[in-house]
């Protein structure tokens, strides 16, 4: 259900950045990890997460720290995850843009149910996305294009690259962060094969691929996806 969806956990003591990423990894998100706040904020602008799962107590930059940064530019769901339990480190942390405050101990069961409801209500991804007046349906959880009412039928590297550019839309993205998380890191074919399955993609979807409206390319970039988006 959450497959491509990315989390970004920062967290510096290795038992439990690794329990709470494996427990992520088995629920279909893909997971980048940091134990310190500078690698935290590199792998923010190169990972692009979806959701940020951030310890406050790290031993270069402080969380909140990190916090105020990422919201100087995002509005990306944050989970702050701390031994802070007192009052008023908790209103410190929504006041800097925290959606989630859980204190350690904690179940990592219910933390992934955190993530998951977060992502649903921040990405509506267990509801049909609707794109330029209905023209386009994208239904996430069965996998279904819709375009004006009709099934496209679109190969899984197809699906995946439209998922990741409707699931940020008006995001640049360049060739190889296509091919780094569409087909891996240890892909080692031709990142121009991007270029063909994007024609092919605006073949399917758009009403005149030479012109598209949806997939759009980012001159010296790569593409993006500029349809207008409703719920």
């Amino acid at each position: 259900m959450y497959k491509n969806f990315r989390v970004l956990i920062i967290e510096d003591e290795t038992s439990i950045l690794n329990v709470i990423a494996s427990y992520l990894e088995n629920a279909q998100y893909e997971i980048a990890t940091a134990m310190c706040g500078q690698c935290a904020l590199n792998l923010f602008h190169t990972f692009n997460p979806h959701l940020i799962i951030l310890d406050l107590m790290l031993p270069d930059l402080s969380g909140e720290t990190i916090c105020e940064k990422i919201r100087k530019s995002s509005d990306i769901p944050i989970i702050i995850l701390t031994a802070k339990s007192d009052e008023s480190s908790k209103i410190k942390g929504f006041t800097l843009g925290a959606d989630e405050y859980v204190t350690k101990p904690f179940s990592v069961k219910v933390l992934v149910k955190r993530v998951d409801s977060l992502i649903k209500r921040c990405y509506n991804t267990l509801s049909t996305f609707s794109f330029n007046q209905g023209k386009l349906l994208i239904d996430h959880q069965k996998r279904l294009i819709l375009k004006n009412n009709i099934p496209v039928n679109l190969t899984p590297s197809e699906y995946d690259i439209l998922f990741l550019l409707t699931s940020n839309p008006y995001v640049a993205f360049s060739r190889k962060m296509i091919v780094e998380k569409i087909l891996g890191h240890d892909y080692n074919g031709y990142e121009r094969i991007i270029d063909t399955h994007i024609k092919n993609l605006r073949k399917k979807i758009e009403d005149h691929p030479k012109d598209p409206k949806y997939i759009l390319t980012v001159f010296g970039v790569g593409y993006k996806f500029g349809g207008s988006h409703e719920y």
